[in-house]
């Protein structure tokens, strides 16, 4: 038996989120600000990495360059959880990214514990 509030029986789907390393919220980091939004949201995780190289629609090359103090590093968000709760969270992250590509893809959750 699955474990009380784990919604395996759900379509599950991995959001995506790509967006800059300087981009903010309303005078935050970006990412802190959407990572404390999924767990308010009760979201079942979420994980911002850091890239080392990139680019975005405008081709702006960014990358991580020795002697180089002040990046704007490409980040990535990845999170996954039921399609519902992921499709009501998309308005308001389609205002806090004004910046960057979000994506959906369906996935099959296999193993889903803590």
């Amino acid at each position: 038996m699955p474990e009380e509030g784990l919604e395996m029986r759900e379509d599950a789907v991995r959001l995506t989120i790509y967006f800059g390393e300087r981009d903010q919220w309303e005078g935050r980091p970006l990412s802190k600000v959407l990572v404390e939004l999924m767990r308010t949201r009760g979201m079942w995780g979420c994980t911002v990495t850091r890239g080392l190289l990139g680019f975005g629609k405008r081709s702006v090359l960014h990358a991580a360059l020795p002697l180089r103090l002040s990046e704007d590093l490409p980040l990535v968000l990845v999170a996954v959880d039921a399609e519902r709760k992921v499709q009501a969270l998309l308005p308001e992250l389609e205002r806090m990214v004004k910046d960057g590509l979000i994506t959906l893809e369906k996935v099959q959750v296999v193993h889903h514990v803590g």
